[in-house]
C-alpha cells in the first residue's frame, strides 16, 4: 500500500503543479489600457495619460492628427470615468471643474504668439484695463471677428487668454502655445481668471507633463 500511496501523492502533486502553471494570470485589470500612451502629433512625441483622452477612438499609440484631453483642476489628474444616468441629466448644470486641452498638428500655420503680436492688435480697443495682481484686459472692438471677446495678458507667470464674455452661458477662455510641430490649446472657464496665477502654472505643468519622458 505504501508504494500506491506514494504514487498517488506524486500524481496529485504533478496535477497541482501543472494546474498552477497553466492557470490564467490575468486579473480584472489585466486587459485594461496602459496608464500612458506615446502619441506623435505633428512629428512631436507626447506621453499622454490614457484616462485623460476624451474620445475613445483616439485612445491608441502612434501618429495622430489631433487628440482631445481633460484634466481635473487644480489636481491635474485625469477625470474618473462616470456613467451618466437619467437622474443626472435632469440636474442643473454643475460648475466646470476641468481644464480641457487639445493637441493638433499646426502644419506651419501662424504661431499663437505671432497672432497675439500681429493680428489681435488690429481688432483691439486702444485702452487697456489693469486688473488685480498684474492681470491686464483689453477688449476687442464690436464688429470685428473677435467681438464679444476680451484678451487677458499677464507676466510672471506668462498668460495670454482670449475669453468670451458671460452671457446666458458662462464665458470660456482659450490659451494657445506651440510645442515643436504641434499646438496646445487650453480651454477653461473665464471665472477662473480670479486665480489666474494658478491657471497659468497649471498650463505650464500640463505642457511639461505631456512632454515628460517623450524624448
Amino acid at each position: 500500500m505504501i508504494p500506491v500511496i506514494v504514487g498517488c501523492a506524486l500524481g496529485m502533486g504533478a496535477i497541482v503543479l501543472v494546474t498552477f502553471l497553466l492557470w490564467p494570470t490575468w486579473g480584472p485589470d489585466g486587459s485594461s489600457a496602459p496608464a500612458r500612451l506615446p502619441i506623435s502629433i505633428g512629428a512631436t512625441l507626447f506621453n499622454v495619460p490614457t484616462a485623460a483622452i476624451r474620445m475613445k477612438i483616439q485612445r491608441h499609440s502612434g501618429a495622430q492628427e489631433r487628440i482631445d484631453l481633460s484634466f481635473n483642476f487644480p489636481s491635474l489628474e485625469p477625470p474618473d470615468a462616470k456613467h451618466v444616468s437619467a437622474d443626472a441629466v435632469e440636474q442643473p448644470m454643475q460648475p466646470i471643474d476641468r481644464i480641457f486641452v487639445s493637441i493638433a498638428a499646426h502644419h506651419d500655420t501662424l504661431a499663437p504668439e505671432t497672432r497675439v503680436r500681429t493680428i489681435y492688435p488690429r481688432y483691439l480697443q486702444q485702452q487697456s484695463s489693469p486688473l488685480e495682481d498684474g492681470l491686464v484686459m483689453r477688449a476687442f472692438r464690436d464688429g470685428t471677428p473677435y467681438s464679444n471677446e476680451d484678451l487677458y495678458l499677464a507676466k510672471m507667470p506668462n498668460l495670454t487668454a482670449r475669453c468670451t464674455r458671460d452671457t446666458t452661458t458662462p464665458g470660456m477662455c482659450l490659451s494657445e502655445r506651440r510645442v515643436d510641430g504641434a499646438d496646445l490649446t487650453f480651454r477653461f472657464p473665464r471665472s477662473w481668471l480670479a486665480q489666474w496665477r494658478d491657471v497659468a502654472n497649471a498650463m505650464d505643468r500640463l505642457a511639461a507633463q505631456l512632454r515628460g519622458g517623450a524624448g
